[in-house]
């Protein structure tokens, strides 16, 4: 049993949070993988609290991005810093980075003005927030703003409020799996080639790629969406109903009775059985178009039931429902046990691997280091003498402080 991609040497240089989490699903899945921090450190080390440790070295949200990694510490700004690059980029099948647009040509490694020629086999991604030429090339990313740019908040928040953030990351979070494929597309084809290529990866793809059905609606209609809630646009009843809860558990119930059988069964575990035969609610189409009507028969009856009860009695009926838990019932639910979609090593706890192989294991969790823990040992093994190792200290190649 071993990682899909072990033997796959990847040389992370990239911080916060879309780059790093796309080199460590690769780290998962058996790369090994070599983060490159500033002296600094990523900026997100310091983005806390809380912090897994009492110097407040490290954030919460740092360890949740960078596990089964080797860490060493560079200052690119100097020549000695990135003539050490340069000698781990010749080692690495795959580089990982977001830096500003045009940062490595500016030092010299610029991927089609070097590296491509210089490494053919390499497999180079590139993380922007909006590419490197057209109208709004060169400009830096900020998930919000691309969230904003991208017309996903607007459709994000209740008909009559305001447009909202998405709870989470998700531009970037889903940047970094477009990577992360991006990347393992790039070796599949390397594979019969023997040649490497750019992996050309923007947040702002990343918004429009995730847009649907929105984006169809409106590439078919032309109609600009309103903004729904947590309702479906296309699709009732499909969205959060009220509950009587019980003590503290959860008192909001999400259901998706996608079909007409699915609504059926909804109206019958409710007790109004008649209101699938209603000509109001017959076909989705009509529940859809008459979806006040709908709610004002559905609401008192949820409000009449337990969520937890009633999410049980919909699924044996084979309508989908759950009640809407908080992150603590998320991640302590028997289910993620049952995934290990939480994992453990030492103090550190981190989300499980979400793609599992029959053959090829992930690797076991490895707790994130130290910035500049490894810096020596993976030095070493690029054949550096320990004399050449200070002697770089000295330099400034690892910042003011040597490792």
């Amino acid at each position: 049993m071993s990682g899909a991609v072990r033997g796959v040497r990847v040389l992370d240089l990239s911080r916060v949070l879309a780059g790093p989490l796309c080199a460590q699903m690769l780290a998962d899945h058996g790369a090994e993988v070599v983060k490159v921090e500033a002296p600094a450190g990523d900026e997100t080390r310091r983005w806390g609290p809380p912090f897994v440790d009492e110097a407040e070295t490290t954030s919460a949200y740092y360890q949740g991005l960078n596990r089964n990694k080797a860490n060493v510490v560079l200052d690119l700004r100097t020549p000695p810093g990135r003539e050490v690059l340069h000698d781990l980029i010749a080692r690495a099948d795959v580089v990982v980075e977001n830096f500003k647009a045009g940062t490595m040509e500016g030092w010299g490694l610029g991927y089609e003005s070097r590296l491509a020629r210089e490494f053919p086999r390499l497999v180079y991604c590139r993380i922007t927030g909006y590419g490197v030429d057209g109208p709004l090339g060169g400009l830096p990313g900020y998930d919000a703003v691309l969230q904003a740019y991208g017309g996903l908040m607007s459709l994000n928040g209740e008909r009559d409020g305001d447009p909202l953030r998405v709870g989470v990351p998700i531009v970037d979070l889903t940047a970094a799996h477009q990577a992360f494929a991006g990347v393992l597309l790039a070796l599949l084809e390397r594979a019969g080639s023997g040649r490497g290529q750019l992996v050309d990866v923007t947040l702002f793809d990343a918004v429009l790629s995730i847009l649907h059905p929105h984006s169809a609606t409106y590439l078919q209609s032309g109609q600009v969406p309103e903004r729904t809630g947590a309702a479906h646009p296309t699709v009732a009843p499909y969205q959060v109903f009220r509950t009587k809860g019980q003590g503290k558990g959860p008192g909001r119930l999400f259901v998706a009775a996608a079909s007409d059988a699915q609504f059926a069964a909804l109206t019958e575990v409710l007790g109004r059985p008649h209101l699938a035969g209603d000509p109001r609610f017959r076909r989705n189409k009509d529940r859809v178009s008459r979806r006040a009507e709908l709610l004002a028969e559905l609401e008192p009856l949820f409000l009449r039931r337990d969520a937890g009860d009633l999410a049980g009695e919909l699924a044996a009926r084979g309508v989908p429902a759950s009640p809407v838990h908080d992150l603590d019932g998320a991640l302590s639910a028997p289910h993620t046990r049952h995934r290990a979609m939480v994992v453990q090593d030492g103090t550190y706890r981190g989300i499980g691997v979400p793609i599992k192989l029959s053959r090829s294991a992930a690797a076991p969790p490895r707790a994130p280091v130290a910035a500049g823990a490894d810096t020596r040992r993976v030095l070493t093994g690029l054949g550096y003498s320990p004399e050449r190792i200070s002697a770089l200290g000295r330099s400034g190649a690892f910042g003011p402080h040597s490792p």
